[in-house]
């Protein structure tokens, strides 16, 4: 039931009830009964929630449905390792000795579970979708967000987890966790109506161009010129009505220099003449070495690029590529081989602000953002979402790069090829959103704003510091054998 708490569903409170089943579960369970369960949890959460990576592998390569399946499977068995071991290692724990029952509920089962999540944002390049946090962009929880961003909004959903499961585990004596599951829940509402970021300047008109052609042209010779056609068409249309006019990641699949002159100048120097910015999604060949970039370029009235830093494995590079490459069509993909962009690049000029740009995944990392801050003004991505046709996975995505919004107290402008293309307030509310599946151009305006919620000043740190005191206090107490069960 987990999954169906995220977006396009949207049933969050699921995001504590599910959590606490599995706790509950756990109480008598011996540590291999309990790695079992985990792992059985981890299958019916990630074989659900992303059960869209089959699209990407069976529509978009040569590789055949029944490879598919099986890249499938062992993703989501890879993944449901996380909640295995989580299991496992609260089973070893309580066997360890008899501790407090309060402490067990509302200490060591969160702590753990969060340490797992945010090992699986980490390890591996990291994995962040279906993280508990997500689900409540709508929630009264999401006044946590600029405070401790999507780890923290997380752990107070495994508190309220273990507060239920200690509820339902011992009736009556566990008042004091409903207590505090409340003042929780009531601390993050008030949360909501902090203004933390202030606005800067005037409303960013914006036009986010969206093609909708299919995934399969995008390196078809055939329908090449037709692409340009459209983009140059489309973006000719609205340059005059806005301040930006803003293309999905890789809009373009032709290196940038190989149509400079005869594409790129001219519709930079019809931009800069009507004192419009315009943002191209376009891949980069590399000056320093040999290999290429997947770019975002500001062209018009001033001229930038950001190259993204973040990229998909097996989308974007193959790891142990000199194993793995030639072995199945779908490691072969065209464009798999790109470098990642400099660690840490400057926002970008963007209509007299400054943009802290992303490119499809990257804004699933909400730390990698942070030293956009204070200069950026606005938050701006690019994404390519044809590769998962009709599945959960753009309802998700949108989802995402919502919380990106609130931590930072930023707007969002996001464009994306077969949508969902989107405009969000500071505070991850959306104002617009394109069709899916239709062309479409999305124009509205978002108001910058400037200032630095507490999320952008410390990031993750102290979400890990009150994990530590958590996992530390309930060893010590254990340790000290200071209370028996209760």
């Amino acid at each position: 039931m987990l999954p169906l708490a995220f977006a396009p569903f949207g049933l969050f409170p699921l995001a504590v009830l599910a959590p606490a089943l599995l706790f509950l579960s756990l109480h008598e369970l011996a540590p291999r009964a309990a790695l079992r369960r985990g792992f059985l949890f981890g299958l019916g959460l990630f074989g659900v929630g992303v059960s869209w990576v089959y699209v990407a592998v069976a529509d978009f390569s040569d590789s055949g449905a029944v490879v598919a399946v099986v890249l499938t499977v062992l993703f989501v068995a890879a993944l449901a390792v996380y909640p295995a071991l989580f299991a496992y290692l609260a089973a070893r724990w309580r066997q360890r000795g008899e501790f407090p029952l309060a402490l067990w509920y509302l200490a060591v089962l969160p702590a753990l579970w969060m340490l797992f999540e945010w090992l699986r944002g980490w390890l591996f390049t990291g994995f962040t979708w279906l993280q508990l946090g997500y689900s409540q962009a709508q929630s009264p929880l999401a006044g946590l967000a600029p405070l401790l961003g999507v780890y923290g909004i997380g752990l107070a959903l495994a508190l309220s987890a273990g507060a239920l499961a200690w509820l339902l585990h011992a009736g009556r004596r566990a008042w004091p966790g409903m207590v505090l599951l409340a003042a929780l829940w009531l601390a993050a509402w008030g949360g909501q109506y902090v203004a933390w970021t202030q606005p800067a300047g005037e409303p960013l008109r914006v036009a986010l161009i969206q093609d909708n052609l299919p995934q399969s042209t995008k390196w078809d010779p055939a329908q090449f010129d037709a692409r340009l056609d459209l983009y140059a068409r489309l973006t000719l249309e609205n340059l005059a009505a806005v301040d930006a006019v803003i293309w999905p990641e890789n809009a373009v699949t032709v290196f940038y220099h190989e149509l400079k002159e005869e594409y790129f100048d001219w519709l930079a120097g019809r931009a800069r003449a009507l004192e419009t910015d315009l943002i191209i999604g376009v891949p980069v060949k590399r000056r320093d070495a040999p290999g290429y970039y997947t770019s975002l370029m500001v062209l018009g009235t001033q001229e930038a690029v950001y190259h993204k830093r973040h990229l998909v494995p097996f989308g974007e590079f193959v790891p142990l590529e000199g194993l793995l490459r030639g072995l199945i069509s779908f490691f072969d993909l065209p464009m798999s081989g790109f470098s990642p962009g400099p660690a840490a690049q400057a926002p970008l000029p963007v209509g007299g602000q400054r943009a802290a740009m992303s490119i499809c995944y990257e804004d699933a990392f909400g730390e990698e953002l942070l030293h956009n801050f204070p200069a950026a003004t606005l938050l701006i991505n690019g994404s390519n979402n044809a590769w998962y046709g009709d599945s959960l996975a753009p309802h998700q995505h949108l989802e995402m790069s919502r919380m990106r919004a609130i931590e930072s107290g930023r707007p969002l402008v996001r464009a994306t090829t077969t949508g969902i293309s989107a405009l969000a307030d500071h505070r991850g509310r959306l104002l617009a959103t394109s069709p899916q599946f239709e062309q479409a151009v999305l124009r509205g305006s978002v108001q910058p704003m400037q200032g630095m919620t507490p999320y952008l000043r410390w990031g993750n740190g102290p979400v890990l510091m009150i994990l530590a005191l958590l996992l530390g206090g309930g060893y010590w107490r254990q340790k000290r054998g200071l209370g028996a069960e209760d």
